[in-house]
């Protein structure tokens, strides 16, 4: 454990791990006019009781990685550093270190130290094999280079980039469209093609290293959007200004895991967009002459990437028609989803 977390530490980690504070000295980062900081604390949700069913413990921690640095790189930041809380109701070492080895290996794949953590046990509150993973972070970004609504404007065109399946969001309805047939985490599905747990298991793709390399190359990227909690439409809408507004197409490839969990619950996936990605993971409003390069940047990195609509004036949005605005309290812009999925 103690090897996999040095290999996240680079020049600016100062004085290892083991202190009551992980310290990272801020000159590393390089030199900055006006340097914001950017935060961000998540966890991986009901998730982990799927680790917890086939005792799996080594992609939680990516999981976590990305809820909590991918946050970061929303803004245009450059991760700097993270630190780590596991809740417990028995210490058991090997599953810790599994934990902690998967957050280690995410971390250096986004270009971020590793600078401390609590594992703190709870008896009595927490069954033994019970437990609870939690993150924070944070980043870098120059006030000059921050990313989001006040650089939207109409004719930007709305690039997305596939998700690697569920990610960390939906897992209570997940769970609950299982037990509702009675299939246990552990039980083979056949619509799944394995053990449910297994499949489910999928960690979250990560998308802060490419996107950081977009920015430092001049990519024309004015806002991104990380599709988690609250689904496709309400998570792009937090990033548009008021007035404007986006209708994405429908008929990308949405992974069969969505189809075959949708099927079984006997759900439509129109009525899944608030609670799952469907294969959407991150979304960055471009300038329309740069949309065909950041879907070749994204796609030589592995991850999928295709247009999916553009922005323009909002005109009359009425809720009652499928539009979502206002969401997370954010007095955005407007987006609805229109077409039909392939």
């Amino acid at each position: 454990m103690k090897a996999a977390v040095a290999r996240t530490h680079g020049p600016g980690v100062v004085g290892g791990v083991g202190g009551f504070a992980g310290l990272f000295d801020l000159s590393a980062a390089g030199e900055y006019r006006r340097p914001l900081l950017a935060s961000s604390t998540d966890g991986v949700g009901t998730k982990v009781a799927l680790a917890q069913a086939i005792d799996k413990h080594d992609t939680i921690g990516q999981d976590l990685v990305g809820m909590v640095v991918d946050d970061i790189v929303v803004v245009g930041a450059k991760p700097l550093a993270m630190t780590d809380y596991i809740a417990c109701g028995r210490i058991e070492p090997a599953r810790i270190a599994d934990i902690v080895r998967g957050i280690a290996a995410a971390c250096e794949a986004t270009g971020t130290a590793l600078v401390g953590g609590e594992t703190a046990e709870h008896p009595g509150l927490l069954g033994p094999d019970d437990y609870d993973v939690a993150g924070a972070a944070v980043g870098i970004v120059e006030a000059d280079a921050l990313l989001g609504p006040d650089r939207v404007h109409a004719g930007d065109v709305v690039v997305a980039m596939a998700s690697s399946g569920l990610h960390s969001n939906g897992f209570s309805l997940v769970r609950h469209i299982l037990a509702d047939r009675g299939i246990a985490l552990t039980d083979r599905v056949d619509e799944l093609g394995g053990v449910a747990a297994e499949v489910l298991l999928e960690p979250t793709r990560l998308y802060t290293a490419p996107l950081v390399r977009m920015l430092a190359d001049g990519r024309a990227i004015h806002a991104i959007s990380h599709i988690t909690g609250g689904g496709i439409a309400a998570n792009l809408a937090r990033v548009l200004p008021a007035g404007l507004a986006v209708e994405l197409q429908r008929g990308w490839a949405v992974p069969e895991v969505f189809r075959a969990l949708a099927a079984i619950g006997g759900h439509d996936l129109v009525a899944t967009e608030g609670t799952w990605n469907l294969g959407l993971g991150m979304v960055a409003i471009v300038d329309a002459a740069e949309a065909a390069a950041v879907v070749a940047d994204s796609e030589a990195a592995g991850i999928p990437a295709w247009v999916a609509g553009e922005v323009r004036a909002a005109g009359a949005t009425p809720e009652a028609d499928g539009w979502v605005q206002g969401a997370k309290g954010v007095d955005g812009g407007a987006v609805r989803l229109t077409g039909a999925h392939a």
